[in-house]
């Protein structure tokens, strides 16, 4: 996807590969996982463990799924619920311990391959290590064999050939087969996976194009209307933005995500601010802070640009050091919080 999001995301392993080499790492993802033969009945611990997760209470889901492997040692699926978990939390040791752990059971399970992946992906990006950068490549190569059609993984797979340096295995023709394979199995996905190539050349028209590409192909499924209005949300486009908002809630107006991505419209478009505050508000207080939506971070940093335009500097303030809390290397906030404190 164009902008995702935490954890290992985009714009967190791309800043530290290129304060070393001039380069980053991005992804997105998603997906239910596969239980694992098992020696007991976890089911039932399962089952509370993803609720947990769903709601956002990581730490209560951990302390579940940590009963579950005392029970039931052999199941990948709760080693797999546990390096998500950890990984939500950024305690990316603990994750990759449980992936390693998981894909050890079962070795054969692309999503498992693919999460890996991703938690490496984090882990790198803490420590700004080459090392770890390079598992990341390997896992997603081996979800990608493992299953053809995870085009989740694809996707990560070709983001991280476009962002990584050369070094650690990345590689612009790498990335180019993988959109190829995107878009013969999917054009939608296609036009995505085409844009993300298109942005790493720098070719703004070429982006636009995939953008309205995907929204001229009308899908029936949320995401893609998303990552359109990731993308015009970055570019300050309040008219694009709203076309993908528009989408979105005819496939479904009750995703929370709606509501952010609205009230984001709102604010660019400078009118409606009431309406906008109430969005964005809505959102952050009916959704756990999770690396696969739109962060709290992001949330209170839009919150922090719509106080600003109405001359609420010290409101705005507040929620940008609220943003920043969250997400401490956001230098953009930074840069917004700085200016507005050299006001007063």
């Amino acid at each position: 996807m164009i902008l995702r999001r935490r954890g290992w995301s985009a714009p967190a392993l791309a800043a530290t590969l290129a304060c070393l080499f001039a380069a980053a790492v991005l992804f997105s993802f998603s997906g239910n996982a596969t239980a694992s033969p098992a020696s007991g009945d976890i089911s039932a611990l399962l089952q509370s463990a993803q609720h947990q997760f769903n709601a956002g209470n990581y730490s209560n889901a951990i302390s579940t799924l940590l009963s579950a492997v005392s029970q039931n040692p052999s199941s990948a699926e709760a080693y797999y619920w546990l390096g998500r978990s950890y990984y939500e939390v950024h305690d990316y040791d603990s994750a990759v311990t449980q992936g390693e752990k998981c894909v050890s059971l079962d070795p054969k399970n692309s999503l498992y391959h693919q999460w890996l992946g991703r938690i490496y992906g984090g882990k790198a990006d803490r420590d700004r290590s080459f090392f770890t950068a390079r598992k990341v490549k390997k896992e997603f190569q081996t979800a990608v064999s493992l299953d053809a059609s995870n085009l989740a993984a694809r996707r990560d797979l070709e983001q991280f050939c476009l962002d990584a340096p050369g070094i650690v295995g990345g590689s612009k023709d790498e990335a180019r087969q993988q959109m190829d394979a995107i878009a013969s199995a999917d054009p939608v996905a296609g036009y995505l996976a085409r844009a993300a190539f298109d942005k790493s050349e720098k070719n703004t028209a070429a982006v636009e194009k995939d953008m309205q590409q995907v929204l001229a192909a009308k899908p029936n499924r949320i995401d893609p209307y998303f990552d359109v209005a990731d993308y015009y949300a970055s570019v300050g486009k309040a008219v694009e933005l709203q076309s993908a908002v528009q989408g979105a809630t005819q496939v479904n107006s009750k995703d929370q995500r709606v509501t952010f991505y609205r009230g984001v419209q709102r604010v660019l478009a400078g009118s409606d601010y009431s309406e906008a505050e109430m969005d964005v508000k809505a959102y952050l207080a009916a959704t756990p802070d999770r690396s696969d939506w739109p962060s709290h971070a992001s949330a209170r940093e839009w919150l922090g640009r719509l106080y600003e335009a109405e001359g609420k500097r010290a409101d705005a303030a507040e929620q940008y050091r609220a943003s920043l809390r969250l997400e401490p290397g956001n230098k953009e906030v930074q840069v917004r919080l700085t200016k507005l404190e050299k006001q007063h």
